[in-house]
């Protein structure tokens, strides 16, 4: 087995791909172990794929996975982590602004015994106001809520052992937050400073509305974190209250009728419609959290579904391992 792979998703970044690469085989030749480069085309439009097809063709270390179409980051990463051969893996973005010189670093504290490295973007050089502020606000509610005492989620620099990134399911955006999730399987997680630098070429992915999908993520993840595998825990409990409360008032109705003879409907006609659907969504919402359990069940049975399609993979074959065929 390899000893690191480096996963680089990439997307409309021709400008930066061949600078990518040299600084990368330079970082991880000094670093002196087995690596491979698992590059993920995510359905770029402009010339990325070509020059990692170049790439490919003459360096046996390079593993190119083309996308059939943008998937979005998350997708391209999990193909990338599912392709990976390494014992450990580090994933970093494609646009230049992760600095390869920093890898070594990650590489450490893996050997250290940490499970999961996350980079933390100590000083930004994005927009205070669209950017830097939400992105704070966000990684402060992830840390409360999720109760891994780190300063940045966000960021893809990070650096995981092989069977520990490939226990999380990845899907939507939860690239993001797969410290908190790794945390649930007992994961140990440490954060080192990282330096962000400008981009040297092309445009940023990233904008505004990308930051408003955080905190409904956020929600998501809340529930996983504490409800993944008993959902019935939650819906039950919000189905009892319901069906307790409904009934409750039936009750009493029920003696103020017999006590008293009055027209329930006429006198208390708003509280026996309440009650009588409090009950009713008490029963649903327990119905909902036993389809719940049933889903968790379904969750635990390989189906191997992967977010993503391939379209080709290209790989040289050393000359060694041409020998042996």
């Amino acid at each position: 087995m390899l000893k690191y792979s480096i996963v680089v998703p990439f997307h409309n970044e021709e400008d930066n791909v061949t600078t990518l690469y040299d600084r990368l085989k330079g970082v991880m030749d000094q670093v002196g172990e087995t690596f491979e480069l698992v590059f993920v085309d995510d359905g770029s439009r402009d010339r990325t794929y070509r020059l990692l097809e170049e790439i490919a063709a003459v360096d046996s270390r390079v593993m190119v996975i083309k996308l059939r179409r943008n998937f979005g980051q998350t997708s391209a990463l999990a193909a990338g982590f599912d392709h990976a051969q390494g014992e450990f893996i580090l994933a970093m973005d494609g646009d230049l602004q992760h600095d390869p010189q920093e890898v070594p670093t990650f590489l450490a504290k893996l050997e250290e015994g940490y499970d999961v490295v996350s980079g933390w973007r100590v000083a930004r050089v994005d927009n205070v106001m669209l950017r830097q502020i939400p992105s704070r606000a966000a990684n402060w509610l992830m840390a409360k809520l999720s109760g891994v005492d780190i300063h940045d989620f966000g960021t893809t620099f990070k650096a995981y052992r092989r069977e520990v990134i490939q226990n999380i399911p990845l899907y939507g955006e939860m690239h993001r937050f797969i410290p908190a999730l790794a945390s649930w399987y007992g994961a140990s997680i440490c954060e080192i400073p990282i330096t962000i630098v400008e981009r040297e070429h092309g445009k940023s992915h990233y904008g505004i509305s990308r930051t408003f999908r955080v905190f409904f993520d956020l929600l998501t993840i809340r529930f996983l974190l504490k409800y993944m595998t008993r959902p019935l825990h939650f819906f039950g409990t919000i189905g009892a209250l319901g069906m307790m409360g409904g009934t409750f008032m039936a009750m009493w109705l029920l003696v103020l009728k017999v006590a008293t003879g009055q027209n329930i409907m006429l006198l208390h006609g708003p509280l026996f419609v309440i009650a009588g659907v409090l009950i009713l969504a008490g029963v649903q919402m327990m119905g909902i959290g036993l389809l719940g359990e049933l889903q968790v069940r379904h969750f635990h049975t390989a189906n191997n579904r992967a977010p993503y399609a391939v379209d080709r993979i290209l790989r040289l074959r050393s000359s060694e391992e041409s020998l042996l065929q």
